[in-house]
């Protein structure tokens, strides 16, 4: 929210899976994957591909039931959770469509 983002769902859960956070500034929505683990890099190793794949199924179908779907850029980011840190925003930590 700092960064000027709108939350729009926390927890969403679809037939295809569950998206941690989704937010939206302007037309770009995010489709988030929170992660908390002892280290940035383990953060990231915990997105695989079978993340990547369930994810972007329920991104795909959040997506199909707004109204101005057409209009909208989408982009898959992760927050990490560290221990005794603030938590980390890595943008594009992976590109859907693969």
């Amino acid at each position: 929210m700092l960064k000027g983002y709108r939350i729009l769902a926390r927890r969403h859960r679809t037939r295809f899976g569950e998206i941690d956070l989704i937010a939206r500034r302007g037309d770009l929505v995010l489709i988030v994957e929170v992660k908390a683990r002892r280290t940035l890099i383990e953060a990231m190793e915990a997105v695989g591909r079978e993340s990547e794949r369930r994810i972007e199924g329920a991104a795909d179908f959040w997506l199909s039931r707004q109204s101005d779907y057409g209009k909208l850029s989408v982009r898959f980011d992760m927050v990490a959770v560290l221990p005794w840190r603030w938590p980390v925003h890595v943008e594009n930590v992976f590109y859907g469509g693969n």
